[in-house]
């Protein structure tokens, strides 16, 4: 091997220190940036599914700046931006929220029709 090439190697070794043929999962990537306190905080982060929490917590902000700086309208302005979406999401379906409505109604609609008009026999 050359020299060029040796240099080369070492170089991205340094600059990526990662054990070779191992990828960082999705839900790992950002771990290696925080302290061991936040790593426990994103572990029970990942726990939680739905915007609820972070809905609420927008609305005490909201109502908290309304309170002591009714007078920036910017901040309101974003603050009401930043509710609106989060809102917004809340209600859009993901594909496989939207499967899974698809399967229950699915179900629900066969159910009735079972109750409505019994199977001969």
């Amino acid at each position: 091997m050359g020299a060029a090439a040796e240099s080369q190697r070492s170089c991205r070794s340094r600059a990526n220190p990662r054990p070779r043929g191992r990828r960082p999962s999705p839900r790992n990537f950002y771990r290696q940036a925080l302290s061991e306190a936040e790593q426990v905080e994103l572990g029970r982060a990942q726990a939680v599914e739905g915007l609820d929490d972070e809905i609420a917590l927008l609305r005490v902000r909201l109502k908290r700046a309304v309170e002591e700086r009714p007078e920036d309208l910017p901040l309101l302005v974003r603050g009401l931006d930043l509710l609106v979406k989060a809102v917004a999401a809340r209600y859009r379906l993901s594909p496989k929220a939207r499967r899974d409505l698809a399967d229950n109604l699915a179900a629900t609609l066969n159910s009735l029709g079972d109750q409505l008009l019994p199977p001969a026999g």
